[in-house]
């Protein structure tokens, strides 16, 4: 891999890679793989579109909601597509021997994390709506972002970003909303 030349950005490669190689020791461990790649799969979309279906089949008024959920899950596909398409940083399982694949990648690149991006906008819009699924959809979405880098797929710096772009998007579709 190659280290980048400004020593700041030198250092936060080399904590990224050892955070990374450290979370993803605990994949090595079947159980703890199998119950990540569930996480990860269900970040994949699965859980967001079954809750959507689940609000309006049984919660009065949740179209308002949901469609919020929709139009910031479209505009966090558009950021994230240009976004990887302009990185192109690698994914850490490809650069580090040490690092086990947990599961397949949906894409080639790793910056920034989509499913992070998704989880935490899904996430705000969601509790703006309805408060009351917070002790859900809070220890789903730091669930979502800690498979990332335990599956080998992320560096922690990926989900950050994804983080605070999932964030900002869904703070900036309150304006619009």
């Amino acid at each position: 891999m190659q280290t980048p030349s400004h020593p700041l950005l030198a250092r936060l490669n080399a904590c990224d890679v050892r955070l990374c190689l450290r979370l993803n020791r605990l994949a090595h461990r079947p159980v703890v793989r199998r119950f990540f790649r569930v996480i990860s799969r269900l970040g994949d979309g699965v859980f967001w579109y079954a809750l959507m279906l689940a609000l309006l089949a049984f919660v009065p008024g949740a179209l308002p909601g949901v469609l919020h959920m929709i139009g910031v899950g479209l505009a966090g596909l558009v950021v994230y597509r240009l976004l990887k398409q302009r990185t192109l940083r690698p994914r850490p399982c490809d650069l580090e021997p040490a690092i086990l694949r947990g599961t397949d990648p949906l894409d080639e690149f790793s910056f920034p994390s989509g499913h992070t991006l998704h989880a935490v906008a899904f996430t705000v819009v969601a509790l703006a709506h309805f408060p009351w699924l917070s002790p859900l959809l809070v220890p789903f979405t730091l669930l979502v972002a800690l498979s990332r880098v335990l599956l080998g797929l992320h560096y922690p710096t990926d989900v950050v970003a994804g983080a605070a772009l999932g964030w900002g998007l869904a703070t900036l579709s309150f304006l619009l909303f």
